[in-house]
């Protein structure tokens, strides 16, 4: 087992033999990490979160409670996770049938937001930053700065990394409300300015 000696793990969570939790994290009541994990530096695991072994959680990521996190899935830097939000690995799943060996890799990209109880379905990926509203069901790719909601989740507009609602004008550009950065809406999707606004 590799836990950073500033790592905060609370007594009656399980960390097990050759997991790895980084500098500053937290992990709080009844989780559960299994070897082999690796979750990164400053990050929170709320209350009843379980982290399975194949699993890699980036630097600064929040989980809040019961969120579930299986083999398969990646948790880039800064992803926030709400409560109950659920990763699924197998998309024919059989109780009589073993598929251990088909676990689709699921990826949640730097930055994303993961609303309550949304559940992503396996082998998505969710781009940079961008926003799944609470009790969404992502059965395929979000793009980067996109807000999907719904089941099935659909496109609904455009985010900034502050999470503020994006409106753009006829140019195609759109001002954070938060910050005063400025992104651009192009045939690729949307992409911040480097330097505006900040």
């Amino acid at each position: 087992m590799a836990i950073d000696s500033s790592a905060c793990v609370h007594p009656s969570a399980i960390v097990d033999v050759a997991a790895t939790v980084g500098p500053r994290t937290r992990i709080w009541h009844f989780c559960h990490v299994m070897g082999g994990a690796t979750i990164g530096a400053d990050c929170v695991l709320g209350q009843g979160c379980f982290v399975a072994s194949s699993t890699m959680i980036g630097d600064r990521a929040k989980l809040q409670n019961q969120v579930s996190v299986f083999d398969g899935v990646v948790l880039e830097d800064d992803v926030f996770c709400g409560p109950g939000a659920v990763f699924t690995n197998v998309k024919n799943p059989r109780a009589a049938v073993s598929r251990k060996l088909e676990y689709a890799r699921t990826l949640v990209q730097r930055g994303a937001t993961i609303g309550a109880n949304a559940t992503i379905l396996p082998g998505v990926t969710i781009g940079e930053h961008a926003f799944v509203g609470a009790g969404a069901v992502v059965t395929r790719d979000v793009p980067g700065f996109a807000l999907v909601v719904g089941s099935p989740a659909r496109h609904r507009g455009w985010v900034s990394r502050h999470g503020e609602r994006l409106r753009f004008d006829v140019e195609g550009r759109a001002k954070c409300p938060a910050t005063g950065e400025v992104y651009e809406l192009t045939d690729d999707g949307v992409v911040a300015l480097p330097g505006a606004g900040r």
